[in-house]
């Protein structure tokens, strides 16, 4: 079941990556901070357009917010950026459609900014000036998490038109890079988001769930779901894409359309990152991020149910994707020869420029990169 899964989502996989490559080799890195200055409303809504033209990788999220932050970012800013780039980016659309249904996806896109406010409102109200300059001390000493190396790297291209600077031979092999970086950081998430989808569809039984979730029960599970849902991401530890086919699996178990969406929204708050937010910046600061993004994650995942319902958008049948260990000729099999030739040649530009050395920094901090500093990449002028 899982390969089947996989296979039923490859194409959009690489689809998602190769775009997510196109958007980051023409933003650069070197230009977030300066951007996210403040918490002001047209800095978050920059901080929004900046995460989704990120890497969707959970961990490489957490530590650009933390490299933004130490060069003079908003704390508040570097956060939703840092939401932004695991919930607003375009693999991760594109997975939901092809796994759950494009309302699913819909949801996602109008939840995440309704997460925001609600958590740059919590923010406003319990976030002292104090609990930042904590964090900003705990930040400048730069203890390692994961992905740090990711977080530095910057292969942007710069000057010229957006078409010359995707087109160009420099822009080529940045592309080729971040979709070589990019499934290096998140294989180890879909993989296991995989297998645990495919070990809870096979193993626990349907009625297990439906007591869980409280499907007997519509107007509390409409509640519930919202609430349980990051509780189950929190302990699932699995981030990044790779906890939508899981998604698809509570779904069609009985969670809520809600429960779905905070869900998605909470591989923020798996417990490993709870763990590096501790590390980057003291075990009360993590403390905070997590409470506040649970009760954003919540609330906007049943909000967005609630609006759904309005509107009729709710999908009546549970009937997300989760398909049996087979591999048949078909419209799938077609888009993912298509994209494995697509992949292919981006791997070999990447193995070809120096791709695979690159790899090796990605868990490096600062600190060690600094050792090579003559080997580390800069945005491509």
């Amino acid at each position: 079941m899982a390969f089947a899964m996989f296979w039923e989502i490859l194409w959009a996989l690489i689809l998602g990556f190769a775009l997510s490559g196109v958007v980051q080799a023409v933003v650069s890195k070197a230009e977030m901070s300066r951007l996210l200055p403040d918490d002001s409303p047209r800095t978050l809504a920059i901080a929004c357009g900046l995460g989704a033209a990120s890497s969707s990788c959970s961990y490489a999220a957490v530590a650009l917010a933390r490299s933004i932050f130490r060069k003079g970012a908003s704390f508040t800013a570097a956060i939703v950026f840092e939401l932004a780039s695991t919930n607003l980016v375009l693999e991760l659309g594109i997975i939901m459609i092809v796994l759950l249904g494009w309302q699913f996806a819909l949801a996602e896109f109008i939840g995440a900014p309704i997460m925001v406010v609600i958590l740059v409102w919590l923010f406003g109200r319990f976030l002292s000036e104090r609990m930042v300059e904590t964090a900003r001390q705990q930040a400048e000493k730069g203890l390692a998490g994961s992905m740090e190396g990711h977080a530095e790297m910057d292969m942007s291209v710069t000057g010229g038109s957006l078409w010359s600077r995707v087109t160009s031979a420099k822009g080529f092999t940045a592309i080729s890079h971040y979709f070589l970086m990019d499934w290096a950081a998140v294989w180890r998430d879909v993989a296991g988001g995989l297998l645990i989808a495919g070990a809870l569809a096979a193993w626990v039984p349907k009625a297990f769930w439906r007591s869980f979730f409280f499907t007997g029960h519509p107007t509390f599970a409409l509640v519930w779901g919202p609430l349980v849902g990051p509780l189950v991401a929190v302990i699932s530890f699995v981030c990044s894409v790779g906890n939508v086919p899981l998604a698809a699996v509570l779904w069609n178990s009985g969670i809520s359309f809600g429960g779905v969406i905070a869900f998605i929204f909470a591989d923020l708050i798996v417990i490993p990152i709870i763990d590096i937010y501790r590390r980057y910046y003291t075990a009360p600061i993590a403390w905070f991020l997590t409470w506040t993004m649970f009760v954003a994650m919540s609330v906007a995942g049943l909000a967005v149910e609630m609006l759904f319902k309005t509107v009729g958008w709710v999908p009546i049948e549970r009937a997300a994707t989760i398909t049996e260990a087979h591999v048949e000729w078909n419209y799938t099999t077609v888009l993912n020869v298509v994209f494995l030739a697509l992949a292919a040649i981006l791997v070999w530009r990447a193995a070809t420029t120096g791709g695979f050395g690159m790899l090796r920094m990605m868990n490096m901090s600062p600190q060690t990169q600094g050792g090579r500093h003559h080997n580390r990449p800069r945005h491509i002028h």
